[in-house]
């Protein structure tokens, strides 16, 4: 058995110490360091969708990579503080575009490849983006409202040949793979490198701004909760546009200096082609939401060779005991759940070197000081229920974003005193293990995504049927959650089956397909506050009731 990278946690925990240099560039510190270093070393693997083939890359030849797209940035006119906007599936020039404009400190959107295209308009103007790189799968999306983005200069398309847009295949092979750091604008640890967009509860969504000491923060991510190795090979399952792409397949993993695997998928997923491809192509870490493990599990494992992997972890949500037990089962591995946001990086896990908990969040991560506290920031004993808080006074961790974009209201609700709430609530045992208990607010998440209910009830706002709806997350055994939306019809329109599917079409074509409510009650009143805000939490709590029965 393989030692774990920690070994005694309460001397590794109380021992650590970040270490932040003034000036830090992850494309350089990390990626041209380790094509010098270890030039021919993997660095990533991309299979295809059918899970026969992949595409390999070595850390020089990804830095060289990165340089070019750098250079062709740099041949657009772009500038450090500028902000990109990258919407592509899971190929090799995500890479290409996400290192390469780290480098030059042009701060990177990675998107989702489900947005629609009003939610990237929504998201061009908010972040004021100068640039998008997307292929020709989203290019319609791009196109149909590039009109209305007046701080958008230039969108690079692959595979695409469009008037005004600069073409990948026409551009790129040109330029040079070298790429001078002197002649670059240098970049400070405290500078902006990364915005995540994340969904709120009571606004569209919000803008998370990372810079570039989060690339370090991701350290123990790697390091501690994946126990990731030089010799590794990781595969996480995520989109793009998910942060858990940044958690798992990008900085802290280039960091330690293992080796990416990411899988070109298209279409519905499959437990199936997951468990083929890690027997042809042999990750030895893999990571995957509680969603995907629970339709991994429906397969016959047994007639799988998984003998390859060494440590499973998963994020996104708390993970069923009995998904645990069957996987055990079949390969003899724990599965290591893991907590963090869009937010931050890995703040709670349960390591290799301590007992796990079924069920639990596990304890605080190294360089992270997380505690339950209440609303004024008193820590509340154990076994009562509170805020998910991390300390961030006096020293700021650096895996804790910077603020809330254009939000000061948001980012001072949630840095209180010397605290940064999470949002999250939890109770800890005498152990030190943290047990979640739910969100403060009322994002849903489902399969892995974070869906704001004021996103779909404007979605349904718009259809001429609705006159008012309330979005819940209730339960579901698959996907930890699914959307239910509660519907008050206009005058001259009646409940049916087929207004059902209309409302479901048009909130997957104005928001994202997986945004749309998947139940559909309607109703001739909600339950409001005295100021008319719709309590969300009684609906919910009518919900479990009814679903009990």
């Amino acid at each position: 058995m393989i030692e774990p990278n920690m070994k005694d946690y309460q001397k590794e925990y109380a021992a650590f110490k970040w270490e932040l240099p003034e000036k830090y560039n992850f494309g350089f510190d990390v990626i041209a360091k380790r094509a010098e270093t270890d030039r021919n070393k993997l660095a990533l693997i991309t299979v295809n969708n059918e899970g026969t083939d992949a595409h390999k890359l070595t850390y020089w030849e990804l830095n060289r990579e990165t340089n070019r797209f750098a250079n062709l940035l740099l041949k657009l006119g772009a500038r450090k503080g500028e902000k990109i906007l990258i919407i592509l599936p899971q190929i090799p020039e995500w890479y290409y575009a996400v290192i390469g404009a780290i480098k030059l400190g042009v701060i990177v959107i990675p998107t989702p490849t489900l947005s629609t295209a009003h939610d990237l308009e929504y998201r061009i103007n908010k972040s004021e983006a100068q640039y998008v790189v997307t292929d020709r799968e989203n290019a319609p999306k791009i196109k149909e409202i590039q009109h209305k983005c007046p701080t958008l200069k230039r969108v690079i398309g692959i595979g695409v040949t469009e008037e005004n847009w600069t073409s990948w295949e026409k551009e790129y092979p040109a330029l040079s793979p070298n790429l001078d750091r002197s002649k670059v604008e240098e970049t400070k640890t405290e500078d902006s490198m990364l915005i995540y967009f994340t969904s709120g509860t009571e606004s569209y969504p919000k803008m998370v701004l990372h810079t570039q000491g989060y690339a370090i923060g991701h350290t123990v991510t790697a390091k501690y909760c994946q126990d990731l190795k030089p010799e590794d090979i990781i595969w996480v399952i995520a989109d793009t546009g998910w942060a858990k792409t940044a958690w798992g397949k990008l900085f802290g993993q280039f960091i330690v200096g293992a080796t990416v695997m990411q899988h070109n998928h298209r279409g519905k997923f499959s437990g199936a082609t997951v468990l083929k491809i890690i027997e042809k192509f042999g990750p030895t870490v893999f990571c995957a939401p509680p969603t995907a493990f629970r339709m991994i599990i429906l397969e016959d494992l047994k007639n799988y060779d998984l003998r390859s992997l060494r440590h499973c972890v998963s994020a996104g949500e708390p993970l069923n005991p009995e998904v645990i037990k069957v996987w055990k089962d079949a390969t003899g591995l724990d599965i290591y759940d893991y907590y963090g946001q869009s937010e931050s990086v890995a703040l709670l896990s349960n390591f290799r070197c301590m007992p796990i908990k079924y069920g639990s969040m596990g304890k605080p991560t190294p360089g992270h000081i997380v505690e339950v506290v209440d609303d004024d920031g008193n820590i509340l004993p154990v076994g009562e229920e509170g805020n998910i808080a991390v300390k961030v006074k006096p020293v700021h961790p650096p895996g804790i974003f910077k603020v809330y974009w254009k939000d000061d209201e948001k980012t001072q609700s949630c840095f209180r005193g010397e605290w940064y709430y999470t949002g999250d609530k939890a109770y800890k045992d005498s152990d030190g293990y943290f047990w979640f208990v739910g969100r403060a607010d009322d994002v849903i998440k489902s399969s892995g995504y974070r869906i704001g209910p004021f996103e779909v009830e404007s979605a349904l706002q718009e259809h001429p049927a609705v006159a008012e709806s309330a979005v819940i997350g209730v339960p579901d055994e698959m996907r930890g959650q699914i959307v239910k939306a509660f519907v008050i019809l206009k005058p001259g329109y009646e409940p049916s089956e087929n207004l059902v599917k209309e409302l479901q079409e048009h909130v997957k074509k104005v928001t994202a397909p997986y945004k749309y409510p998947r139940e559909i009650e309607f109703v001739k009143e909600l339950p409001k506050t005295v100021s008319g805000k719709i309590k969300r939490a009684e609906l919910r709590k009518m919900e479990l009731a009814k679903r009990k029965q």
